[in-house]
């Protein structure tokens, strides 16, 4: 067996709403309904299922606890934009955009946290890896 790619991850939350918000004002992501009436956050062919911890679902992690995620978000939007959209949204990155190890290659990096605490790290692809490789 060889896996190809990622289709979607799950993330826990305490407040569905709050954390819809943050992710579409902040990082551009489309909220959607799907199934019998569940919700996730799309960008690009990708999607983060959200799970509320306390919710009706059946199939979850062994120990659901929000906050516990660190994501890696690539985005072609130069990293002086990201910043300037960051503060416009009342958001404070946790430290300076610094140089970063990629799947592909190095990558940009500024750090942030969502309402529930993930840490999300917003990065732009530098490394030669990225050049034949879809953002």
């Amino acid at each position: 067996m060889k896996i190809e790619r990622l289709d979607h991850l799950v993330i826990d939350v305490r407040d569905l709403d709050r954390t819809c918000d943050f992710y579409v004002q902040v990082l551009g992501m489309e909220r959607v309904t799907f199934g019998a009436g569940r919700t996730a956050l799309r960008f690009g062919a990708h999607k983060f299922n959200l799970h509320e911890v306390d919710g009706p679902h059946k199939l979850v992690a062994d120990r659901p606890i929000p906050g516990s995620a660190d994501l890696c978000l690539l985005t072609r939007t130069p990293m002086d934009e990201v910043l300037r959209h960051l503060a416009a949204c009342g958001v404070t990155p946790i430290e300076p955009p610094s140089p970063r190890a990629g799947a592909l290659g190095e990558i940009l990096s500024v750090y942030i946290r969502d309402p529930e605490g993930n840490l999300i790290e917003i990065s732009n692809a530098v490394g030669e890896g990225y050049r034949q490789a879809p953002v």
